[in-house]
């Protein structure tokens, strides 16, 4: 029988355990699309990562990312647990990488203490939409909203755009996702968050999916840099620090260490860090080809 070598790491957390499963795979290198897509399905994560051989000039690894559904041009904690993951195999020694995926070349600084920074895509920014129909998804209340004139729902990433709702602290706790509202109202990535003080507490949602909230959201995370920057709740020139505390309620508690850099009150670049914990290893059989 045909396999290929995994292992199960967890990102954005100082402990195993804990953060966000990924399950990163070596030696994928034969591997047609579906097949990628059947063992994804396989290990039922949030998100699987394939770690091939580069195809741009100047990358140092090629990542292909796989949801139980669909492949994704990029996603923050596979890319964060990839490269930790291939460094720790020996692939590449620490320091800066290159990292090439469907959000072109990025950045990714990789330590021996087995954490990465990496730099996202270009930011983007959507238009504000009205917060009621949002709460209501949720089963939160006007009284729940935490946003302003600037500080409205919008869209935002850096490779990978989310919706965001502030809300206050207290009500993270009691959201209670319509998943026919939120197909409804077109809803498929949406970030709710709290913040005070450079900190965010966040609850990350992808309705309709079979893993349907997640722990820690490395694209989403470096959403909100874009998004607090626009809102006027960070500064509109030079680089701001803010962590993203996520996981809570789903008892994987996670930490993203995020900074982002504005000019003229627009995003420039923005970057999310974190450790990552190996918890597993072995290999799985190949599919077969099903395309």
């Amino acid at each position: 029988m045909s396999t290929v070598a995994y292992e199960i790491v967890d990102v954005f957390t100082d402990r195993p355990f804990a953060g966000n499963p990924l399950a990163v795979v070596f030696g994928a290198e034969q591997l047609g699309t579906d097949q990628m897509q059947t063992l994804a399905r396989e290990f039922n994560l949030a998100e699987t990562v394939f770690v091939l051989p580069p195809t741009a000039e100047g990358a140092t690894y090629r990542a292909r990312i796989f949801t139980t559904e669909t492949e994704l041009p990029f996603a923050g904690h596979p890319s964060v647990g990839a490269a930790v993951t291939a460094m720790r195999r020996g692939m590449f020694a620490a320091g800066p990488v290159i990292q090439e995926c469907g959000a072109g070349l990025l950045p990714v600084e990789v330590t021996d203490a087995g954490r990465a920074t990496l730099t996202g895509g270009e930011a983007r920014l959507g238009s504000s939409r009205e917060p009621k129909p949002l709460l209501s998804m949720l089963g939160l209340t006007a009284e729940d909203y935490a946003g302003g004139d600037l500080a409205t729902p919008r869209e935002a990433g850096c490779g990978l755009d989310w919706l965001f709702l502030p809300v206050r602290r207290e009500a993270l706790a009691r959201i209670r996702l319509d998943t026919p509202a939120a197909e409804r109202l077109g809803v498929t990535d949406l970030s709710v968050f709290a913040w005070a003080d450079g900190e965010a507490h966040a609850r990350v949602f992808v309705p309709g999916t079979s893993v349907w909230e997640d722990p820690a959201t490395g694209s989403a995370a470096l959403g909100l840099g874009v998004w607090l920057v626009a809102a006027g709740w960070l500064p509109g020139d030079g680089t701001s620090t803010y962590r993203v505390h996520q996981g809570i309620e789903m008892k994987r508690p996670s930490l993203l260490e995020c900074t982002v850099t504005a000019a003229g009150g627009s995003t420039t670049a923005a970057t999310v860090a974190g450790h990552v914990w190996p918890v597993a290893e072995g290999r799985i059989a190949i599919p077969p080809f099903i395309g």
